[in-house]
């Protein structure tokens, strides 16, 4: 009853409320322009050919332009009017202008750090490792993010190791913090977070905490801004949720980082909420990963944030404050990227995708979600076909009843091109990694869905010739010895009401 009246007192309540209000009238509108005309049929053909031309003369992706298309032809009357409200991706002029100053900010500032120095690491690198080298360029090329060495790394295999280090380098801050989540949760961590960040802000460190306003709508209260402006620390609320319906709610700020004064970075997949330490119990063994950075790579991580904080406050902001300071023995090469909604690029799968075509012996992967374009499908068939060891896993348990079907209704065929599948029997996967060869590997926050790749702000680092890839395989590794590995056999008898809920599902994924 407690967590009912919480729900129906929300925000989030009368969010969905009013959404659902506005589809009502909608709705209503469309059967009533039925009844009303004797010119309907041929009139909303008519409108539905013409938005099918729109859409198959765009740049979607093909899976979305299938969803939307099946939408239309099954549910005209709602189909068309929600394709204009969701799946229309033109942005508004002030959209234009934040994301101009975005991209603005982020050429210039770069050039801040001398170039030279990561000119003669890419030359390096291109000098024994050529493919990891174009790799490299395609990311420096479509984010600007540079590839590094003077870097300290650490991995962390659980969110409880991760949290611990957090505490101890923020404790340690002098100058400034810039902190970055989808998901900010009263409870143990965030408490003990926010309060050892209210310490450091008495002290004269600044503090700036941007978070997604959907993403934590559920977990504080509507004024919760200017609880932590009141305590001393810049805040920003990415894409705040307004009760309209708008194509802009699609996107959400899914990043997740943490730098302490220029010289110390967090990124990976831990959102700041009780599950993510396992300090309580939602969907069985929360598995999550992040990794630290010491050294000059922070400097892509600092430069994303204040890309975002930009992009979100408008706030003029000077770069030459947040430079690093110190460098560190190197551990390999290390690029720290971004990727966005909103420049028509696709970052994250296709570095996926070079690390998959890549692989000479193996690839193992880690994901919550496999919700797949052709692409990728071709990508780890073809790897597999070649004698390349493909291991994904994926949860046993899942955080969402209708994307777990989704994911599972990708195994058959990846089992059948010889991909092995397993889910982490423990409870949750939520770990985004991708490791191959013990040479590359990427840790980061982008799922392997359509969510990820096509409609959020996401980032990573790719580690080149860096300890980090032995670390991402051998945890990866323990656990598949606690996981379950799924069949063919098991797969191919699954009955076939569940096979037809499935592929529904999987046909409209790209809308959910």
């Amino acid at each position: 009853m407690k967590k009912f009246l919480k729900f129906i007192t929300g925000r989030l309540f009368y969010f969905v409320l009013l959404v659902a209000l506005q589809i009502g009238v909608i709705i209503w509108v469309a059967l009533n322009f039925v009844s009303a005309t004797s010119f309907y049929i041929p009139t909303i053909y008519f409108l539905v050919f013409v938005s099918v031309f729109i859409l198959v003369s765009g740049e979607d992706h093909p899976i979305f332009i299938v969803s939307w298309l099946m939408l239309r032809f099954v549910a005209p009357i709602i189909g068309l009017p929600f394709y204009m409200i969701f799946g229309n991706k033109r942005s508004s002029s002030k959209l234009r202008r934040q994301m101009a100053k975005y991209q603005e900010h982020y050429e210039k500032e770069m050039r801040i750090i001398l170039p030279e120095p990561a000119g003669q690491v890419r030359n390096s690198l291109m000098a024994e490792f050529p493919n990891f080298a174009r790799q490299s360029d395609y990311i420096r090329n479509l984010t600007g993010s540079q590839l590094w060495e003077g870097t300290a790394v650490e991995y962390f295999p659980l969110g409880e190791d991760a949290f611990v280090r957090i505490l101890e380098e923020v404790e340690k801050a002098q100058k400034f913090i810039l902190f970055e989540s989808f998901i900010i949760a009263e409870g143990y961590m965030w408490e003990t977070m926010l309060s050892l960040l209210k310490r450091k802000a008495a002290a004269g460190v600044t503090v700036r905490l941007l978070y997604d306003d959907l993403g934590s709508i559920k977990s504080t209260p509507s004024n919760y801004e200017h609880i932590l402006r009141q305590m001393g620390l810049k805040v920003g609320v990415y894409n705040r949720i307004q009760p309209h319906l708008d194509a802009r709610l699609n996107y959400r700020d899914h990043r997740k980082l943490l730098v302490i004064d220029g010289n110390v970075g967090f990124t990976g997949g831990i959102n700041f909420a009780d599950e993510y330490i396992n300090r309580i119990i939602r969907y069985g063994h929360w598995k999550d990963t992040t990794v630290m950075l010491k050294g000059d790579a922070v400097w892509n991580l600092t430069l994303m944030f204040l890309q975002q904080w930009i992009f979100t406050t408008e706030e003029d902001v000077d770069f030459t404050a947040f430079v690093p300071t110190k460098s560190y023995p190197h551990d390999g090469f290390i690029q720290p990227f971004g990727d966005s909604p909103l420049d028509g690029e696709n970052i994250s799968e296709n570095a996926y995708i070079q690390m998959i075509n890549h692989a000479q012996r193996y690839v193992y992967i880690t994901t919550p979600y496999l919700i797949l374009d052709t692409q990728m499908v071709t990508a780890l068939t073809i790897a597999a076909q070649s004698g390349v060891d493909v291991r994904i896993i994926t949860p046993n348990f899942h955080d969402k009843w209708y994307v777990h079907p989704v994911t599972r209704s990708n195994y058959l065929p990846l089992l059948k091109a010889g991909i092995k599948i397993f889910e982490y029997t423990p409870g949750f996967m939520h770990a985004k990694m991708f490791v191959s060869d013990d040479e590359v590997a990427i840790v980061g926050t982008t799922n392997m869905d359509y969510r990820s790749f096509y409609l959020h702000f996401e980032c990573g680092v790719i580690f080149f010739l860096s300890t980090v890839c032995l670390a991402v395989r051998n945890d990866i590794e323990r656990t598949l010895e606690v996981s379950r590995e799924v069949t063919l056999e098991e797969q191919e008898s699954t009955p076939l009401v569940k096979r037809v809920a499935r592929a529904i599902l999987k046909l409209f994924s790209p809308l959910m």
